[in-house]
């Protein structure tokens, strides 16, 4: 029966950071993460990580960028912390081994991300992402900490008010097994599952958003998800905004450069959620060619292309055959990021005594209505790690108390009730396609009263037809359809919760765009949507924003 002074349930960057955090304050770690750590979402990454290295930047002014891009709903302490602790958390992924692009005098490089003021994107090519989960991870190795990888966290051991780990399946095997520890740090990354075509990897089905919902730990910013403005048209594969930091423009069909009618000003470095609904609305008014738009690269340095975009240069060509020094890229929106989660303070503390978490999974509120390109590793790295100190700190103090065997054997038998009923003709497969068409034409960039009702009516439909669903292979060892089951489920309770967030929110304000109502409405929404679980659905509550 495994057990630690703290559990990571996940192995991204988040995760792995979080680990790493908790295993230099002195605790006795464990990692679970239902894929090997290096196959997690954070490899895709090709961006970069924010923070103020350069004279002339200051860790004031990336605040300041980062509330501005956030449609001032950004909790003003998260973005201190944040911002404040970037270049020490830069500086120590460099002293781990990341080895960043470097300026003439041999320091680390920096390039200018759309929706910032400054250069101070540090960035690895355009593979910062697997770079860096890379040494992460040879940084667990070092610190020996144990890693349970195929492992798929089921259900969270809640016991006295108090989370004392989880219940996980071992994919291996099929097998149901506790996890018994002082605090569990919820790492467990996205959801874009839920929508069609977005960028997010297989693995961000919502689990750990679900989880901790399921066990009464509040949920806030849900209704916030973010649509990246360029991703390959036909394949949802994320084209980093490196590229138009490099200089690339935004076409339409006819050639022209459409950002000067939306943000003459920024142009293509303005926020992802004006760029994203420019190239839709492009699209919507015919400019488009068979609903994308185009990026152009052919007046940029070739050399200077291969040498810093390298990655993505290397993606056009084999899954396109595509050379962007000569052919235009045909782009549009995805869904990318959600900005809400698991609610969280600044140290990962999710107010449940135990339960700890950070990275996409959570918000601090740091990025309110809007993200920046490059704050988002920024904050799976400073978040990780300070809920990992946290939990670390918790534990010292914390009595052992694993969960009873009543409990545990309770959780068990609930899990395995999917397993004694039979199938029918509907499969978690085609409900989990019908949930990514709903979200994706009715939660989208673009959301009304008429298109969210409707939403909610038909996850409430694939609800009945989950509760209905069997399965049909009783085997143990790697039994996806068993897995799948449980990743539907989860996306559908947070689908419920995404939905009636963006129907309680009647404003427009960063990536939350309602066309029936398009003004931002500073008077009545200087706030941030709390939702908790009920058996009625997801009851909600409101949390004031700091002006100013």
């Amino acid at each position: 029966m495994p057990q630690h002074d703290v559990l990571v349930v996940g192995g991204g960057f988040a995760g792995l950071r979080a680990a790493l955090g908790a295993r230099a304050s002195g605790a006795d770690v464990g990692i679970l993460s239902k894929v090997h750590p290096m196959r997690s979402h954070s490899s895709g990454a090709h961006s970069g990580i924010n923070a103020a290295l350069k004279s002339g930047d200051s860790w004031e002014t990336h605040a300041k960028d980062t509330i501005a891009a956030g449609g001032d709903l950004s909790d003003r302490s998260a973005v201190e912390v944040m911002c404040q602790s970037a270049a020490e958390d830069v500086v120590a992924l460099e002293h781990m081994g990341v080895i960043f692009n470097r300026d003439e005098e041999g320091r680390i490089d920096v390039t200018t991300f759309p929706g910032s003021s400054q250069a101070r994107t540090a960035f690895v090519g355009d593979s910062a992402g697997h770079v860096i989960l890379q040494v992460l991870f040879e940084q667990i190795v070092r610190s020996e900490i144990r890693i349970y990888d195929e492992w798929f966290a089921a259900s969270l051991l809640m016991e006295d008010g108090m989370c004392k780990g989880v219940i996980a399946r071992d994919l291996r095997t099929g097998e149901l097994h506790p996890f018994h520890s002082k605090a569990v740090v919820m790492a467990t990354g996205n959801l874009g599952q839920m929508y069609n075509g977005g960028t997010c990897s297989l693995t961000g089905t919502g689990d750990g958003v679900a989880l901790a919902y399921r066990a009464g730990v509040p949920l806030i910013d849900m209704e916030m998800v973010q649509y990246h403005p360029t991703t390959l048209a036909d394949r949802g594969i994320l084209i980093t905004e490196g590229v138009r930091a490099e200089g690339a423009h935004l076409v339409n069909k006819k050639g022209e450069r459409f950002m000067e009618r939306y943000d003459a000003e920024a142009m293509e470095m303005s926020t992802r959620d004006v760029v994203a609904r420019a190239a839709m609305t492009e699209v919507r008014k015919n400019r488009g060619d068979k609903g994308h738009v185009f990026l152009d690269m052919r007046h940029l340095d070739k050399a200077r292309m291969t040498a810093r975009l390298q990655e993505t240069l290397w993606l056009m060509d084999d899954l396109e055959g595509l050379d962007p020094s000569e052919a235009l890229i045909p782009v549009k929106p995805g869904m990318h990021r959600p900005l809400g989660g698991i609610k969280i303070d600044t140290f990962g503390d999710t107010g449940t005594p135990g339960l700890y978490a950070a990275g996409e999974c959570a918000s601090t509120g740091a990025h309110g209505a809007n993200r920046l390109g490059g704050n988002s590793l920024l904050d799976c790295i400073v978040f990780g790690r300070r809920a990992g100190e946290s939990a670390s700190r918790y534990v010292r103090g914390a009595t052992w108390s694993p969960a009873t065997a009543d409990l545990v054997r309770e959780q068990e038998e609930m899990l395995n009730e999917v397993t004694a009923k039979d199938a029918n003709s509907d499969t978690a497969g085609a409900i989990r396609r019908d949930l990514g068409e709903i979200m994706d034409k009715n939660v989208g960039m673009v959301r009304n009263l008429r298109g969210l009702r409707k939403a909610a009516n038909s996850v409430a439909k694939l609800q009945e037809r989950f509760g209905a669903l069997g399965i049909r292979d009783k085997s143990g060892a790697y039994n996806v359809e068993l897995r799948a089951i449980r990743e539907v489920g989860n996306m559908l309770d947070v689908a419920q919760v995404i939905i009636g967030s963006a129907e309680a929110r009647q404003e427009s304000r960063g990536c939350h765009f309602r066309s029936d109502f398009e003004a931002r409405d500073d008077e009545n929404w200087m706030k941030r949507i709390v939702a908790m679980h009920s058996e009625d659905g997801p009851k909600l509550d409101y949390e004031p924003v700091e002006a100013g």
